[in-house]
Parts: C-alpha cells; structure tokens; sequence
C-alpha cells in the first residue's frame, strides 16, 4: 500500500512538503508542475519548484519526492524530463488532471484528456528517453466535461508506459466540488495492468474507508485533506500497520505552524509570507477549532514581526533572492 501527497500549485510547495512529510505516514510527495512549453528548461526551473533535488530528492523527513512535467510537446516533455533524471529526479510524474482554465487554454492538464491519442504518443516519449530504472508515472482526472473517455485515457497512459496512474475521481468541469467518483477509479483500475492510487475527497479516516470500499483500491493520494489534516496520512498508515489511532493535538501542530512560518519568512519576500501562513491557518479550521481562533487573529496581520511575536518565534530575515522575485 502506497500513501502519497499531491501536487497542488501554490499550495503544496517545498515548505509544505517538509512540514507534512516530517509528520509521518507519507511514502512518497510530487512537486508542483513545472510547466514545458517548447524548449529545454533551465536547471534553475527545476531548482525552484525542486530544491528537494540538492539533497538527494528527498524531503528532511527523508520522503522520496517525485518531479511532475506539464505540457503537450511529448518530445519537449521527454527532452526535460531526461534533464531532471541527470539532476537527480527518481521518477518522473507527468500532469494529465490540472484544471486551471489558464493551463488549459495553453493545452496543459486535463484539457488534454480530449486526446487520448496524445497522451499516448506523450507517455512513450518520456517512457522511451528516461532511463530505465527511472519510474515515469501519469496523474488524470475522468475527463474534461464527462467521464465517459477515462477509461480510454487510463488505456492510453499504460500502454504508452506510465508504470503507475493517480485518477483524481472528478471532471475537469467539476473542479473540487464534492462528490469524487471513486467508482469510477474501480472502472480504471479493472482496465489497465498498472497500479492505481485514488485521489479526491479523502478529508478523514472514514473518508479513506468508504473510498477504499467503492474504489477497490488501497493506494491513495491526498492533497487538500492533508493540508487541512496533517496526521491523516499517519492515521491511515497506522490503519495498515494494525496500530492505534492517535490523532494529532494542537499542541503537536502549533510548532511546525511556527516552522512553516519561518521557513515561510526565509523564502519569501515579507509583502509574501502573511499570505502563505494566512492560506494554510484557513484550510486547517477545517479540523481544528484553536486554527479558527488563530486565524482570526492574523488574518488581518500584515507585518511579518507582529506574526513573529503572535507565534513566539524569532524574528527571521528573507533570503536575499526573496525580495528580487517574491
């Protein structure tokens, strides 16, 4: 059984990486896509979004992490993806399920689940140029405006040589609105000979319950409900395991609060790091009644030493690349 964090741009970075790996029950994290459009990427493209590469592509934790193209170029994509092996990348995850209407119009993401054909040709390409010991693997939604093609795309993917697919059980069309279709991810899983994880609506234990039930699958990628949640995949590995359950007090979650938030501050510029801690303390209200109560308090806070004091850590300075790009 594999339990993975997902890629969500502007969400799930290498500080949210961190933070969540370090909690436990991760096997492996997928960056945010690095976008290809029509040539070969700097190196510093893949530093950016991967500074995991440095250090042997593993998070502090020592969570292995995954580096994922998004394009539709499939000899574009497989000539970057050669170069993120050569920098250090153990797998190469390919977006096939972005929403992002910006994406799309650029033929990136789901949009390209229109053609299956295409996938095909992308997949082979980078499964022929990346070498062989290096997993590549396809991340879909069921389709654009319907599912009725998921199960040609699934096709597509593994026979062009994706060793493994995520199916997030919803429609481009859909976007993030409940419910997943996780009987659809059953559909997938019967028709290629491939592993597949289950992505979409798994915000509690009972959520990973019922999806394992309707999915047949026990392999599952969580994103926003482990950014809302971050024990759930401990939870559900201690499930596997036959252990107790012991759920995450706000006690255990204040510190690495306060460590996002100087991770937050070293990386980016101060006009920047309100925004990132504001955007996590929001997702976990969900879950946590003490987030609500501070949230309230720093949702209006814009001065980075006011935060400092608000959480009790030292006041920090950005690193000096932070205030030239934000």
């Amino acid at each position: 059984m594999q339990i993975a964090l997902a890629p969500m741009e502007g969400l799930v970075d290498d500080i949210m990486r961190d933070v969540l790996t370090r909690v436990g029950g991760l096997d492996w994290c997928v960056t945010e896509f690095i976008r290809v459009c029509d040539r070969l990427l700097p190196e510093s493209s893949f530093h950016k979004l991967a500074p995991e590469l440095a250090v042997g592509s593993l998070t502090r934790a020592g969570t292995p992490m995954r580096v994922q193209l998004l394009g539709s170029d499939p000899a574009c994509l497989a000539d970057n993806a050669v170069l993120a092996c050569s920098l250090g990348a153990p797998a190469i995850d390919l977006n096939f399920g972005c929403p992002a209407k910006t994406v799309n119009k650029s033929r990136g993401g789901a949009v390209l689940l229109k053609e299956p054909e295409l996938l095909h040709a992308i997949v082979r390409e980078v499964r022929r140029a990346v070498p062989a010991p290096i997993p590549v693997t396809a991340k879909m939604r069921l389709g654009y405006d319907s599912p009725d093609g998921a199960l040609d795309c699934a096709r597509a993917l593994a026979e062009g040589g994706a060793g493994q697919l995520v199916v997030h059980a919803r429609t481009k069309l859909d976007g993030y609105k409940p419910p997943a279709h996780w009987e659809w991810v059953a559909q997938v899983k019967d028709v290629v000979a491939v592993p597949v994880l289950a992505n979409g609506e798994v915000w509690t234990l009972d959520d990973w319950h019922r999806c394992r039930a309707v999915s047949g699958v026990d392999d599952v990628m969580l994103g926003r409900g482990l950014v809302s949640r971050p024990d759930l995949a401990r939870q559900i590995a201690a499930v596997r395991a036959g252990l107790p359950v012991q759920e995450m007090s706000w006690q255990e979650l204040l510190p690495l609060i306060s460590d996002f938030w100087r991770q937050a501050r070293r990386k980016l510029a101060p006009r920047y790091a309100p925004g990132r801690l504001k955007q996590w303390l929001a997702m976990l209200t969900r879950s946590y009644p003490q987030a609500v109560e501070l949230f309230a308090v720093i949702r209006r806070e814009n001065d980075c030493l006011r935060i400092d004091r608000l959480l009790g850590v030292e006041s920090v300075s950005p690193e000096p690349a932070a205030d030239r790009c934000g």
